[in-house]
């Protein structure tokens, strides 16, 4: 939420966000979100599906995420105001779409606290104690939610501490694969290794790529401040693809050094892939990597379960929620309900999901989710604004739009069990949504 002095008023007396994000500002912004806690629990899991080269699935993902960056880039600059993927479909295709589109990023958030939840309680912590999965799935969700009430300030300071460690640990891993490979240890015959004895090479390049989708999850966030942005025309194209650029760079480097060094075998064996490249390379105590790597996915999950709860507050106070979820602490002023809410689903899913399931349900809610956006711009092509923006070639929509399609046909059966429920949910709720707002008051 804004702050008072957050805000200016426009000639018409109606408050506006204030323009204070400059390029470089929303660049960082980007970045963090997108380079999260996904790669650190994920790594292993995408070379179980893809086989050894699992740098080839990191850069097929961002290439695809690319394309649907270009849709959120002339949207973002065309219609500059919080709201994102929600008001571009509203606008392109009505309140069911629209509401559609944003019940399925609350739900995305939702199953991707589980996901990181179950990453916390796997071989990172291990490194420490051994304790059973439930019980440290439960406590960490409670703290998180505890966190999350006491207050956005504290949430963001933990934040912004955090961020600076986990971008640390996978420059870290970067670093620690070119040591390797550079003394003659790595094997980068696993390089090109691309396939399973349940894929074939394309195939496994796909499947796996769904998985990578997850790590570049967080760059859609970003049209919800381009009205905060300094002259978004200019800034927010360079700052997004800039920072997704520099994300995928990273991605690539730590998916080579993990290929190269940690034979395929035991890296997709272990919930804590990254920890099993800094144990081969040595001169690093792995608790020492085991504390990054549990730090940066308590701040994903952190981050994600406070865009979670206070979507389900906003949507609650436009009444396409129940209303009990717009209750806040008197003195926090934090959404309790919401938290309280959106924490014991993201529970449950921990405690009847896998990691791999998880993170591919989100993926699957971001499809629709990416699907509509691309939609959306050749549907509001017509639609003419008087601020310069973003045009992106009409092909980049299609392909995006293409390629959300793709992945979602790689989408497995038991993911599809865990996704339909909330399409199902979304789409009621929608229909209950677009009804009401063609009733008479």
């Amino acid at each position: 939420m804004p702050t008072q002095n957050a805000l200016e008023a426009t000639s018409s007396g109606n408050p506006t966000l204030r323009r204070a994000v400059t390029t470089t500002g929303l660049f960082l912004f980007i970045l963090g979100e997108v380079l999260g806690a996904g790669v650190y629990v994920l790594a292993g899991k995408i070379a179980g599906t893809a086989g050894g080269a699992v740098w080839v699935p990191l850069v097929v993902a961002l290439l695809l995420a690319l394309l649907t960056a270009a849709s959120y880039a002339e949207l973002a600059t065309k219609y500059p105001r919080a709201g994102g993927s929600s008001h571009y479909a509203t606008r392109a295709f009505g309140p069911f779409v629209g509401f559609l589109v944003g019940f399925c990023m609350l739900a995305a958030g939702i199953v991707s606290v589980g996901a990181l939840a179950l990453g916390f309680a796997g071989d990172y912590l291990a490194a420490f104690v051994t304790l059973p999965t439930v019980g440290v799935v439960v406590v960490f969700l409670a703290l998180l939610a505890a966190l999350n009430a006491r207050g956005i300030s504290e949430s963001m300071g933990a934040n912004a501490v955090a961020t600076i460690i986990e971008v640390g640990g996978l420059v870290l891993i970067v670093i620690l694969g070119i040591v390797v490979i550079a003394r003659g240890d790595g094997d980068l015959s696993r390089l090109t290794q691309l396939g399973t004895a349940e894929h074939s090479p394309i195939s496994a390049v796909l499947a796996g790529s769904v998985l990578a989708f997850y790590a570049y999850a967080g760059f859609e966030t970003s049209a919800n401040v381009a009205e905060e942005t300094k002259d978004p025309a200019r800034s927010y194209p360079r700052a997004l693809f800039g920072a997704l650029v520099v994300a995928g760079l990273v991605y690539a480097g730590v998916g080579i050094a993990a290929s190269a060094i940690v034979p395929t075998d035991q890296l997709a064996s272990s919930s804590a892939p990254l920890l099993e490249i800094v144990k081969a390379a040595g001169g690093i105590p792995p608790v020492l990597f085991s504390v990054i790597a549990l730090v940066a996915v308590a701040n994903g999950a952190l981050l994600t379960g406070i865009m979670s709860s206070r979507l389900a507050y906003g949507m609650a106070r436009d009444g396409l929620l129940p209303s009990a979820l717009q209750r806040v602490l008197p003195q926090r002023r934090t959404p309790w309900v919401a938290i309280l809410a959106t924490t014991a689903l993201s529970l449950l899913l921990a405690l009847t999901g896998t990691i791999e399931v998880l993170a591919s349900t989100m993926v699957l809610l971001l499809l629709v989710v990416f699907s509509a956006v691309n939609l959306a711009v050749l549907v509001l092509r017509r639609d003419e604004v008087s601020q310069r923006h973003f045009r992106a070639p009409v092909v980049l929509p299609v392909l995006g739009l293409l390629s959300c399609l793709l992945l979602a046909t790689r989408v497995d059966a038991e993911t599809w069990r865990y996704g339909l429920p909330f399409l199902a949910v979304g789409a009621l709720l929608a229909g209950i949504a677009a009804w009401r707002r063609r009733t008479p008051a």
